[in-house]
């Protein structure tokens, strides 16, 4: 399968949530990952298709697994495509 060339909106969206949750600005989380506050923003966003070292540093910085992350992520686009498919 080749890869996808557009962002993945919704790992933009699980991050964005749980960095909320827990009070942390989009600063506090790029600060910790090592990465420039304006490539959360991008993820979050969705412009930003994050590398995989760059979805595990962001991770880290929320204090999850990545596989949190993921299946987050994977859930929303589930409930995306189902709402899609009801239309």
């Amino acid at each position: 399968m080749p890869p996808r060339p557009e962002p993945q909106a919704v790992l933009g969206e699980a991050i964005k949530q749980l960095r909320e949750k827990k009070g942390m600005t989009q600063e506090a989380v790029a600060l910790i990952a090592g990465v420039h506050p304006t490539w959360v923003s991008r993820i979050e966003s969705g412009t930003l298709n994050p590398s995989w070292g760059m979805i595990s540093r962001v991770a880290e910085a929320l204090e999850v697994k990545v596989s949190d992350l993921a299946k987050d992520a994977e859930e929303r686009d589930e409930h995306l495509k189902g709402r899609r498919r009801a239309r």
